[in-house]
Parts: C-alpha cells; structure tokens; sequence
C-alpha cells in the first residue's frame, strides 16, 4: 500500500476555491513562485490546513533539512516540504486555496495525483503554478509568459498581456500538474516570470507586484501591493546606482537593449553557453 504523501489536519469549507502554487527550486528564479505565495500567505491571513510527507518525495542530500542550533544545543530540524493555506480574501471573491513547497525530487506522478485528490476534495477546479526564469530582459521589464489548459482560458490571460510559450526542452513539476490536469478536466495556468540574468542573487520586487496583479485579475480577489512597490523602489535605486557604477554591466544591459530580446529562453541559454559572465548583485547590495 502507499503511504499517503499528503497529511490533512482539517479541511476547510471554501467556496469556488482556486489554487495557487509556488515552488523552490529549479523554476524559481529571483525568488518570485516562493516568495509570490509566501506574500499571499502573509498579505492575506491564509491559515495553514494540510502539508506534504517529506519521506515520499524529497532526497535529502539534495534538498538538506533545515537545522536550528544555538549554544550548542540542537532546537530543531526541518525537512524539506509543502504547506496548503487556505483564505477568505471577501465577501465577493472566490477562495483561495496557496501550496508553498519546495519542488519534489522524487515520485513526480504521486505528487500530481496526490495533489489533484486534494483538489477535488476541496472542490478547487481551477490550478495556477508560478515559476521565474532567467532571460535576456532588462530589469526595468515586466514580462510574464504563461500556458492554459484551453484557448478560451488563455484569452483570459492575452487581456493582461501575458505571452503564449513556445519551448521544448527541461521540464519542471508545474509541466506534470499541468499534463495531468488537462487529463482529469482541471483548468490550469501556468504563469512564468522573466527575470534578467544579471539581476541574480537577490528578489525581484518590481515583477512580484505585477504578478501579484495578475493573480488578483485571475482570482478575482484584492492583494494590496503597495509594500512590493516600495520595496521595488529602493531597490531600484540600488540597481541603478550599480550600473552607473560598473563599465561592464553597462555594456551588459546595452547589448540587451539593442537586441531587444522580449522572452526568449533559448536566447538567453546561448549566452550562458558562450561564458557571458554573469554579475551577482547580492555582492554589491546591501543586506535587505
């Protein structure tokens, strides 16, 4: 028999929930599926109501627990995982159901079926995965490409800009949900920001806050954005100060320009590949 890899400790009455999903790992560039979820956890008072058995779907030597130690004695350790919140954004909107987990490296398939038996429970018909990718964009861009599981579902998404995505190459989990999604009659989206290269090593609040929009459009909820924009700002400022300061960056974001490169992948995996460096910012940035 198989070990049940979703534990619930009570589920909760929604009504027309939708499911948002966020993940570490592989399609989390600059921090934007963890720290969009964790933001919509926070900004909304979801309440946590079921999480993921580390055991089934983890390795734990390629994603480490987390150990707390002080003075010398061990507090506490934290394996790799998920977490279901769920929330009332108000009285018109529909509710909304938030994974926060870090992408599985094992059993892909158990996962998705588990994932999509919670759904059904929880009467969610509609699944949207968020991920970031690095790409050959400026800072300044905000460009979110995406995938649906209808074209009548995407029209949704062209009234917001979103690009459709043409790729073939290296999935993650959000491609397995979505396949087995389309199987089971779910509506899915799968929204992808696209990050600038060189901005690694730090969290892009600026695309946050347009996502973040994008959602409230989707979800059909209010998601106050205003702390993302601040922070967005002096970041910003940051970022531009660097540049000024720095030759090669300069010469960096000018080829950008003049390329005028608006999501391509493929673009943006050449350049890597042909030892363009990349500059971490979080070397030159003060600690947030």
């Amino acid at each position: 028999m198989v070990e049940k890899g979703i534990y619930i400790e009570k589920l909760p009455e929604l009504k027309d929930p939708l499911l948002i999903a966020g993940f570490d790992g592989w399609g989390n560039a600059l921090d934007i599926s963890k720290s969009m979820v964790t933001y919509l956890i926070r900004k909304l008072k979801a309440e946590f109501f079921a999480g993921i058995n580390p055991d089934l779907f983890f390795r734990y030597d390629e994603s480490r627990p987390f150990v707390n130690i002080q003075q010398g004695i061990l507090k506490g350790v934290s394996p790799p995982g998920g977490s279901f919140y769920s929330c009332h954004p108000g009285p018109e909107g529909r509710d909304i159901v938030i994974l926060k987990c870090n992408e599985p490296n094992l059993r892909w398939l158990h996962f998705v079926k588990e994932l999509f038996s919670l759904c059904e429970k929880l009467g969610v018909r509609t699944v949207v995965t968020l991920g970031g990718m690095y790409d050959n964009v400026l800072h300044t861009d905000r460009i979110i490409s995406g995938i649906a599981s209808s074209e009548e579902l995407f029209s949704k998404l062209k009234q917001k800009d979103v690009i459709p995505i043409n790729y073939q190459g290296p999935g993650a989990i959000h491609s397995s949900i979505h396949f087995q999604g389309l199987k089971r009659g779910f509506q899915c989206i799968s929204l992808w920001c696209h990050c600038p290269y060189y901005l690694q090593g730090t969290t892009h609040f600026g695309l946050l806050s347009y996502l973040g929009s994008l959602l409230s459009f989707l979800g059909d909820f209010e998601l106050d954005t205003q702390e993302l924009n601040a922070s967005w700002k002096e970041l910003n400022l940051q970022i531009q100060g660097l540049i000024e300061k720095n030759p090669e960056l300069q010469a960096m974001i000018s080829e950008i320009r003049k390329a005028k490169v608006q999501g391509s992948w493929e673009s943006m995996k050449g350049s890597v590949e042909k030892g363009q460096k990349v500059i971490r910012l979080e070397d030159f940035l003060k600690p947030r």
